[in-house]
């Protein structure tokens, strides 16, 4: 069963990145898509297939990490007995509250978000998710390993994740299913399933641009994602490339000579797109 919980994972992915591509892509993967999606569930055996159309349905989210404990999506504790069965993997488990089907965290890759006590107190619109000391004014990255590298190793410093190695290597998978780089510069790269706090995200600038796959990108924008809020994170992307694709923008943001100076621009550029 522990494959088939696996497919299911797969199956998230693929349609939250469908998402991510109708909210901000240009559609000209949709069909690549569509396509690997179709073939996944094909590998689904008929009860499976019938419990993820069911969830579906209400929800693209159909699976949860149990997380200490707890269902990472909707935060219910999982009974011991019902846990042991989780980490068996013999057969699904679902969730007694919200009904997703329940998996082990990965706990030997230590990717949790850590709750930052210095944040900015007022914590209103990109500061409930950054901060000055996740700006990078000078990625000075020629490749896109080496600038999300650089924005991981930034967000483990400052203890917004535990672990950069696991959320490097994570990041550079999701590159694998569909580059995240959508035009006019930014690319997003990001890690699903990043349980155990809140969304964080870090910016870095690359003056001289860097080839994502055959894309110029001067502006990387890395996320760490916990499952339950995907559908939010979707706006938050849709509304940092509104901001940062105008012009003037763009241009500050190159031009920015210090995180305090970048950050003061990432802030004053999202007043109005991210609340």
């Amino acid at each position: 069963m522990k494959s088939q919980i696996n497919i299911l994972r797969q199956l998230q992915e693929l349609v939250l990145t469908r998402d991510e591509h109708q909210q901000s892509g240009d559609g000209s993967h949709l069909d690549q898509i569509n396509k690997s999606i179709s073939e996944l569930q094909k590998k689904l055996q008929p009860q499976v297939s019938g419990i993820y159309e069911r969830l579906y349905a209400k929800n693209h989210i159909v699976t949860a990490a149990m997380s200490n404990g707890c269902c990472s999506v909707c935060g219910m504790q999982v009974p011991i007995a019902q846990s042991q069965q989780v980490k068996l993997a013999q057969h699904l488990v679902t969730c007694s509250s919200c009904g997703r089907v329940l998996f082990e965290g990965d706990v030997a890759e230590a990717r949790r978000v850590q709750d930052k006590v210095s944040r900015d107190d007022a914590k209103t619109g990109i500061s409930r998710f950054s901060a000055e000391e996740l700006m990078v004014a000078d990625l000075g990255a020629a490749t896109r390993e080496k600038a999300i590298r650089v924005l991981a190793d930034a967000m483990e410093g400052h203890k917004f994740i535990e672990n950069a190695d696991s959320l490097v290597t994570a990041a550079l998978e999701r590159e694998k299913v569909l580059s995240t780089a959508l035009g006019h510069g930014i690319a997003f790269p990001h890690v699903r399933g990043v349980e155990g706090g809140g969304l964080a995200l870090a910016i870095g600038i690359s003056k001289k641009g860097i080839d994502w796959d055959g894309e110029m990108v001067n502006i990387v924008v890395l996320s760490a994602i916990p499952v339950a809020v995907s559908a939010f994170y979707l706006r938050l992307m849709a509304g940092l490339s509104r901001s940062f694709a105008k012009k003037e923008t763009l241009k500050a943001l190159v031009s920015a000579d210090s995180p305090k100076a970048l950050w003061k621009v990432v802030v004053k550029a999202t007043r109005r797109e991210v609340k």
